[in-house]
């Protein structure tokens, strides 16, 4: 498959990733998950349980993530008759997001909080997954507005299993920085201290990448680059 679509969706996963509304509170999602504890600037923990936890999360948040992208695709589908007008609202709500995540729009409506809190910690793999489901169904605002415009692109796609790998690379996004982040901690926090002083340059820039993909989106730009992209074998998926 060649999609420029996916770009979008990797790199928004990894911006959603170090949004200020997930990123500071990674140390205390880490600790929750498995079971370690924060001494001396670092996180105590088993390696073996910091990894089998840390994959169970995230196959728990790309289930629900990849199960939505499906959703959306299949309300495209049912609605293929109207695949310009959606593809033209889809953009039209996808840079509205991108200024709300840029700063550059102040909707409260956008800004409230739907988050899920587990106050048991996972005892397995199996629990993990269910943390990571429950993290992604009571996502913070920020996650959200780059999830719903992916989402949006999904439901504009023309299969249902491109709506499916377009949130597959939105988890691959979240996933392989979430995991470089698990390892980092359990040496010294540091690292996050300093990326923290950069979340608000970050967000602008998450902000940005959403207004370009909606315009792209709005103009129909998208379809004609996948098109274009497809004649070099670079880009085949």
């Amino acid at each position: 498959m060649n999609d420029i679509g996916l770009f979008f969706a990797l790199a928004g996963g990894v911006l959603s990733f170090f949004s200020p509304c997930v990123f500071p509170l990674l140390p205390a999602y880490i600790t929750h998950l498995t079971g370690g504890k924060i001494e001396d600037s670092k996180l105590h923990v088993n390696r073996t349980t910091l990894y089998s936890r840390s994959i169970g999360f995230i196959i728990g948040f790309s289930l629900i993530f990849i199960a939505l992208g499906a959703s959306a695709s299949f309300v495209g589908q049912v609605l293929a008759q109207y695949r310009v007008l959606i593809m033209q609202i889809a953009g039209i709500l996808i840079i509205i997001f991108g200024l709300q995540m840029a700063g550059l729009l102040k909707f409260k409506l956008l800004m409230k909080e739907k988050r899920v809190q587990s106050e048991q910690k996972p005892k397995n793999i199996f629990s993990s997954i269910l943390l990571g489901m429950a993290f992604a169904t009571g996502w913070s605002p920020c996650v959200g507005l780059a999830l719903s415009s992916i989402l949006l692109l999904a439901s504009s796609s023309e299969t249902l299993s491109h709506g499916i790998f377009l949130l597959g690379a939105y988890s691959i996004g979240m996933a392989i920085p979430f995991l470089i982040i698990s390892v980092v901690i359990s040496y010294s926090l540091k690292t996050l201290r300093k990326i923290n002083t950069y979340l608000g340059k970050l967000a602008v820039v998450n902000g940005m990448i959403m207004v370009g993909l909606g315009f792209l989106v709005l103009s129909g730009q998208m379809q004609k680059i996948s098109a274009w992209l497809s004649a070099f074998s670079l880009f085949e998926f």
